[in-house]
């Protein structure tokens, strides 16, 4: 499955559009990182556990996403874009979404 933010995709063409898909997750924070984000805050740096929290977030979404455009059909997803939201304290939702399609070779 290609993915990508762009709307063509070099060497092939669309020959059918399948609509919009997407994929998300509601992620929230965990005590324990909370602990050591706090920790963090005082000497300053990256927040490791976060980072890592909504880099599997961003994936689980992706990867809901693609199964989405497999079930209509697609072998591709253009013009993909990622948000992000804040629900309530401590939750996040990530969303992906872009325009399944079916491409073959120009």
């Amino acid at each position: 499955m290609i993915i990508t933010p762009s709307a063509e995709i070099a060497g092939y063409r669309v020959v059918e559009t399948l609509g919009l898909v997407y994929g998300n997750t509601i992620r929230a924070r965990h005590i324990g990182r909370d602990i050591v984000a706090a920790l963090k805050g005082l000497v300053g740096g990256e927040i490791e556990e976060y980072t890592k929290m909504m880099a599997e977030s961003r994936e689980q979404a992706k990867d809901r996403m693609i199964a989405h455009s497999e079930r209509l059909g697609g072998n591709a997803i253009i013009s993909v874009r990622f948000s992000t939201s804040y629900i309530m304290g401590g939750a996040a939702e990530i969303v992906v979404y872009g325009n399944a399609v079916r491409i073959e070779p120009a």
